[in-house]
């Protein structure tokens, strides 16, 4: 849980200095991959800044990274991916 507690506050800082259409990708970057059944089990970081989207952290298969990325490149205005997911068989 405390895991959890400084990425939402790392988040809301993020999104305090953010500009609104990465806000809006952030958001919906969010929403689409804990909704996926396949990426909704991992721990992702998402990191927007211009509409460069950043992938970070864990998950227990390589379809979840690879699912992750291609749900963040399918959110409109997002011009970029960088994907430094990894995967771990054991959190």
């Amino acid at each position: 849980m405390r895991f959890l507690s400084v990425l939402t506050l790392a988040a809301g800082l993020a999104l305090a200095q953010g500009n609104p259409v990465d806000d809006r990708i952030y958001d919906e970057v969010r929403r689409k991959m804990a909704n996926d059944r396949d990426v909704g089990g991992g721990v992702i970081e998402v990191i927007v800044k211009n509409g460069e989207v950043t992938l970070k952290g864990r998950v227990r298969k390589d379809n979840m990274k690879a699912k992750a990325e291609k749900i963040a490149r399918k959110v409109k205005g997002v011009t970029s991916v960088t994907n430094q997911i990894e995967v771990r068989l054991t959190p």
